[in-house]
């Protein structure tokens, strides 16, 4: 029975999937929109820690304010209505809620949440993808301990490229890399929040009239959200990552069976098995025709004279030599389509993306000179952007993770362009973040 099928039986039954979610921003947002079209759920709880902002959230995407009005969490049970509060943890402890989307962007308090979601029996679609990126092998590893399933959200492209992966593998296509798209020229990992949106390609009244935070839209375009992203995939996919960091190789849809090819061949892999991200501009600025930057994409191999010919006989479009086909989704709809995740998790039992090991990590390096004293802001900031190595050369650097990297103080200066290490900063130990990070790092030691 389809996902689709599965929901209409239990909207016939009476039986919605209740779900509470945690954080009404713009992501958050996106989901609302559609969850009054969907059949078979039941929104029972948003906490925000500005509950006026969760309801300016659902009055931009239409929702209907009756439908909010609920005064307490039995009350919305009771009516099938929303309940909105500023406590997330009387949304986590709630027994009648079986699934929590943690949407807040915070990676400190998203792991706060998650784990006691955990606690409390609930599973957990992780739309903080910052969380995963710097201790998600642990986060599932404690989802299942817990007997519930965490789970990476459909609509953000780590997801999206598990599947494909999942698709190749399952028709037993050898992967040789796999990534997602993005508008990118070396200098922008120096952006700041002021000049987003010129880069980005928005005017700041789009922003506005988006309710789009530039420090949020930042981390996108300095790399930091593509090497978490790359890097949640590489730990739910076993697939490796680049010594150095992203290459972020120029190329239109056409061109990237040619570009993900090893070295040896003409790509740019140094090796088969590989994640990598695509960019939508030549390296003197040019905008490439027909690009992926929105999408996500994987290249298989065909091993065989017979694959590589049916390749032929059916038009697929492949490199040169006729071994390598890329498939792809051109675009991606973020919190619109986190309704899959939440389907697959509650009615198949499915994570959709999940963390299988530790083979990717993202480590703050400095967008300029920073000195003694000063304060790193995290990801989509001033003063850091992400850089995505394999695990096993920040742990021998003792690189210090993005996601740990906000509201820390510099004990040593740091160059402009060097990764930083916990050595540079005065942590704050006492958050369970830090705690499950360097738990994770003593398992690996």
């Amino acid at each position: 029975m389809s996902l689709h099928q599965q929901l209409l039986q239990r909207a016939r039954q009476g039986r919605p999937i209740r779900i509470g979610l945690i954080g009404a921003g713009k992501f958050g947002a996106m989901y609302l929109a559609q969850v009054p079209r969907m059949p078979g759920v039941h929104l029972v709880a948003i906490a925000d820690l500005s509950p006026d902002n969760a309801r300016a959230s659902l009055a931009r995407v239409g929702w209907p304010m009756e439908q909010s009005a609920a005064a307490s969490g039995q009350q919305a049970l009771a009516e099938g209505t929303t309940w909105i509060t500023d406590d997330w943890q009387v949304v986590t402890r709630d027994p009648h809620i079986e699934l929590i989307v943690e949407c807040t962007g915070n990676p400190l308090a998203a792991v706060d949440h998650i784990l006691d979601a955990f606690a409390h029996g609930k599973h957990v679609v992780n739309v903080t993808v910052e969380a995963d990126a710097f201790c998600g092998p642990l986060l599932a590893a404690r989802a299942a301990q817990a007997g519930v399933i965490y789970s990476l959200a459909y609509g953000d492209q780590p997801a999206m490229i598990c599947d494909l992966v999942d698709w190749a593998r399952t028709c037993g296509f050898p992967v040789v890399a796999a990534g997602r798209g993005h508008k990118w020229l070396p200098h922008f990992c120096e952006s700041t929040p002021e000049t987003v949106w010129g880069y980005y390609g928005l005017t700041p009244e789009q922003a506005v009239r988006g309710g789009l935070n530039p420090k949020m839209f930042n981390s996108f375009l300095d790399g930091s959200k593509p090497a978490i992203e790359s890097t949640a995939v590489a730990n739910a996919t076993g697939l490796a990552v680049p010594s150095n960091g992203l290459l972020y190789p120029p190329a239109s849809v056409e061109d990237i069976p040619f570009v993900t090819r090893p070295l040896a061949e003409g790509g740019v892999l140094e090796q088969k098995g590989m994640v990598e991200v695509i960019s939508s501009l030549e390296k003197d600025g040019r905008k490439i025709p027909y690009d992926i930057r929105m999408g996500v994409w994987v290249t298989v191999e065909g091993e065989s004279d017979y694959i590589r010919h049916c390749f032929e006989e059916y038009n697929a479009h492949t490199d040169p030599s006729g071994r390598y086909f890329t498939l792809y989704k051109r675009w991606h709809l973020i919190g619109l389509e986190v309704g899959m995740s939440v389907a697959s998790v509650a009615l198949r039992g499915e994570a959709t993306g999940v963390a299988q090991g530790w083979n990717a990590d993202v480590v703050a390096t400095a967008k300029r000179d920073l000195r003694v004293g000063e304060l790193l802001d995290g990801e989509g900031g001033y003063t850091v952007w992400g850089k995505l190595l394999p695990a096993a050369t920040s742990r021998a650097l003792g690189g210090l993770p993005l996601g740990l990297a906000h509201g820390v103080k510099l004990v040593r200066p740091v160059a402009k362009g060097q990764s930083l290490c916990w050595d540079d900063v005065a942590m704050d130990t006492s958050s369970a973040a830090y705690r499950l990070r360097r738990e994770m790092q003593a398992l690996q030691a």
